[in-house]
């Protein structure tokens, strides 16, 4: 009897060491990619349930600090390339010129229209 709940054990341990190294080894790969990290991305890659990613605490502290990280790079980047205020107004003033054309255009061309219209009723 105490053979059988040792070899249990020993397979429960071994089972749980190969699912831990599974999800870090996926992390891993994952970030080599440059692919997200987060719980459920891990789930999908790896297999193994969210359940147990979030239980887990080596893998689940893993999983936060991958995912603070990229979200840290993707701030910098965000913060380099993201249109300041100024250079909003530019592009916001330069469209407004664009549309007065356009609408100063479209009012030119109606009143052609209209024009021949009546040149075509006249005719008639």
């Amino acid at each position: 009897m105490t053979d059988r709940i040792k070899n249990l054990e020993k397979s429960w341990t071994s089972r749980s060491g190969d699912a831990k190294t599974r999800a870090l080894e996926t992390v891993q790969r994952m970030q080599a990619e440059k692919v997200p990290v987060n719980f459920n991305s891990v789930h999908i890659q790896s297999g193994l349930s969210k359940n147990y990613l979030y239980n887990e605490t080596e893998i689940r502290k893993c999983i936060e600090e991958t995912r603070q990280s990229e979200g840290q790079s993707k701030q910098v980047w965000h913060e380099k390339y993201d249109k300041t205020s100024k250079s909003k107004d530019v592009v916001i003033e330069a469209k407004n010129k664009r549309i007065a054309k356009l609408e100063e255009e479209n009012r030119k061309l109606r009143s052609e229209v209209e024009l021949l219209r009546g040149m075509l009723y006249d005719k008639k």
